[in-house]
């Protein structure tokens, strides 16, 4: 089994870098990469997040304690990004505008470490379940190096923070991974931790990158990118087996 976690957390660690790496490289068409983003942050939330969210409580929690917690995940990251961060502009003397990005890579690195908790654990369920929740973390981490740049760009961070931050996406899972031989989550708890990241995903997708994709851009071409991105993910967590 180590040397199949080996493998998965090399691949997932390459996918991410990839998927930054084109938006770095790409960073004058962000408008369609951000909408892309927003597609694929919202579809990560709905078809992933969401679809494990339930399928991990079932018999352990009702539905409406997961669906609680969607929302109270939504409304805890709105509470931080209108009331205890300031928007002062990109002013040379001041970076607090850039806490807004950091706040949103903080949270893309904290699910990365998750997805690599959720590949470690199940595979100590059977080698069959592990291959098929690696094969749709592996499919959606290139979506995951592209949202961890754009949302840097977005808060007005340069390049360097965009590569330090995408580096430090692309190890959480490789680390949660490995944790994962060390550390017993409780499904029951586990459940519970992705209700709550599905929320931050809603409101990072509908409400910081979908709105900036838009603004002052072509909206037929964004519109197109947010709807493949969305696309994207349902092909590939119905391939996954999620």
């Amino acid at each position: 089994m180590f040397f199949l976690l080996t493998i998965t957390a090399l691949a997932i660690f390459v996918a991410v870098i990839i998927g930054g790496s084109f938006a770095l490289k790409f960073k004058d068409k962000l408008h369609l990469i951000l909408g892309f983003s927003a597609g694929s942050v919202i579809g990560v939330a709905f078809f992933d997040l969401l679809t494990e969210a339930f399928k991990m409580s079932e018999g352990m929690h009702e539905p409406e304690l997961i669906t609680t917690l969607i929302v109270a995940g939504f409304l805890f990251f709105l509470i931080l990004d209108r009331f205890l961060i300031s928007h002062v502009g990109h002013d040379d003397e001041c970076d607090n505008f850039s806490h807004k990005g950091t706040l949103g890579a903080t949270s893309l690195s904290i699910h990365s470490l998750l997805d690599g908790l959720i590949v470690g654990l199940s595979f100590q369920v059977s080698t069959m379940v592990g291959v098929a929740i690696s094969i749709a973390i592996f499919a959606h981490a290139f979506s995951d190096g592209i949202n961890t740049v754009n949302i840097i760009y977005r808060a007005g961070g340069d390049s360097k923070k965009a590569k330090k931050w995408l580096f430090v996406d692309a190890l959480a899972p490789v680390i949660g991974i490995f944790g994962s031989l060390f550390i017993i989550i409780p499904e029951k708890t586990l459940s519970l931790m992705i209700a709550l990241f599905c929320g931050f995903f809603i409101y990072i997708g509908a409400s910081d990158l979908l709105p900036e994709s838009h603004h002052s851009h072509p909206k037929a071409w964004t519109t197109i990118s947010t709807i493949l991105g969305i696309i994207l993910i349902y092909v590939v967590t119905k391939l996954g087996g999620l």
